[in-house]
């Protein structure tokens, strides 16, 4: 017994290490070119080879849209690999096979192997290292399909060094200007440069601007390019919490969205349309493989993606979503406004130092009674005096600051009687914090009692 509890300090310690090592690698920032990553690569045999993938890329939705493509391939029968980003508590939710997260142990040797590949004139970022390792360990599980979501960007970002099956492109707001430019045509080309040779693309952009690049893109490329709602949609059914999906070819109905939100019909209809094209591939050397209404209502099923919308407590209604830009803020205030069924709302409220904090501020203010302002423990971080005062020149409401993110929660949740609501929003590290409170509540109800009791 004593030699089991050593060997498992041993591998706690020996991962934690590891996580050290690669968060030490933020310092290196952003760095757009694709040489170090396809080095590092090549040296580990270029494990991205050895399974096939669909490509997600956008401003918003990217990971529902792949959790929801991941999951149907899943109940296919298919061994799926999926890798987003950010984290909210673990670094080990961006590499999941079949719905388990990546182990302690498996991350460290992902990342030795990865490390010892990366000898390179330019030490890798972190966004280089984690993705080498999700490649890397999916390859290690043979799995038979990976969804990979891209991170800020698309031409440079460190995934697209892949041959996708498909690839799909979300949506465009403008973010991260210093690295993706100032407007939709400049966000379009850096996304679009997803798309490859002969690779059909799936994509909710709907700015005339930002579709013509697609276009142009997508016809230099010869990549069938299929566009919402005009090749594909879905719609609310009358009068019931159903949906129709109308694809390329096929029509699915009475479909549970398993993610709250109206928006969250263009995620599902992008994820279906890119199933669409990857089962009529599928066909043509297996006629097993179909597309058909069980199969998709099995794979929504089992669909989650935490800190979006997620109802993580119910009295009073608890509300977690990482709303951490300008389009999602207005995504999350439409859901606000029509959803509360007249609660009172208190809005826990952190966001970073780069985001159109007072436009966001716009979307939001005007749904909630009552604010708190925190932070998240990110440089980042945009000053809670800063914010507290954005916030007062919307509202006369009470604006309260408690920088840490888990004592904020906690006096929301203590102040709020049991009919009313808080929502937790404006970046995903803030929703991540709250989540781990939340998380760590399940194990520990009692702690979670005496905090509201004091």
């Amino acid at each position: 017994m004593f030699k089991k509890m050593k060997n498992k300090t041993s591998q706690n310690n020996a991962y934690q290490a590891c996580l050290d090592k690669i968060y030490k690698l933020g310092r290196f920032g952003i760095k757009l070119e694709l040489d170090t990553i396809l080095n590092i690569l090549q040296r580990l045999n270029n494990p991205q080879k050895n399974y096939r993938i669909i490509h997600v890329a956008g401003t918003n939705g990217k990971g529902s849209t792949a959790t929801y493509i991941a999951s149907i391939l899943q109940k296919a029968g298919f061994k799926t690999g999926i890798y987003t980003s950010p984290h909210l508590v673990d670094f080990n939710e961006r590499i999941a096979i079949n719905g388990e997260h990546i182990s302690n142990d498996q991350v460290v040797k992902a990342y030795e192997a990865v490390n010892a590949a990366d000898i390179g004139e330019r030490k890798a970022t972190f966004f280089e290292i984690a993705t080498a390792m999700g490649f890397y360990h999916f390859s290690k599980e043979n799995v038979d399909w990976a969804v990979i979501e891209t991170g800020m960007g698309g031409r440079f970002d460190a995934t697209n060094v892949i041959t996708p099956q498909v690839s799909v492109i979300t949506n465009l707001s403008i973010e991260h200007t210093d690295y993706l430019g100032n407007t939709i045509q400049d966000l379009a080309k850096e996304k679009g440069g997803i798309i490859k040779p002969d690779i059909p693309v799936v994509t909710g952009v709907f700015q005339p601007s930002g579709l013509d690049v697609l276009k142009q893109i997508a016809n230099e490329r010869s990549s069938e390019l299929f566009i919402y709602k005009k090749d594909f949609s879905a719609r609310k059914d009358p009068n019931k919490n159903t949906y129709t999906y109308t694809g390329l070819k096929n029509s699915f109905n009475k479909l549970i969205k398993p993610l709250p939100g109206d928006h969250q019909k263009e995620n599902l209809s992008l994820a279906l349309a890119a199933c669409e094209l990857v089962f009529e591939k599928l066909k043509t050397s297996d006629k097993r493989y179909n597309l058909n209404q069980a199969l998709v209502c099995e794979g929504l099923s089992i669909a989650k993606w935490p800190g979006r919308l997620e109802h993580v407590m119910k009295k009073p209604l608890v509300i977690l979503d990482g709303a951490h830009n300008l389009h999602a803020a207005k995504v999350l205030g439409k859901y606000l406004s029509s959803h509360l069924d007249g609660r009172k709302l208190t809005l826990v409220l952190g966001i970073l130092d780069d985001k159109p904090y007072e436009k966001m501020l716009e979307s939001l203010v005007p749904c909630a009674q009552n604010f708190i302002i925190t932070k998240a423990k990110i440089d980042r971080s945009l000053e809670p005096s800063v914010l507290k005062q954005a916030v007062q020149r919307l509202t006369h409401s009470p604006v309260t600051i408690i920088e840490d993110v888990k004592e904020a929660v906690t006096h929301a949740i203590k102040t709020s009687n049991e009919n009313d609501a808080v929502c937790i929003a404006g970046s995903l590290y803030v929703a991540g914090e709250a989540k781990e409170k939340f998380n760590q509540a399940k194990f520990n109800q009692e702690k979670l009692n005496h905090d509201l009791d004091h």
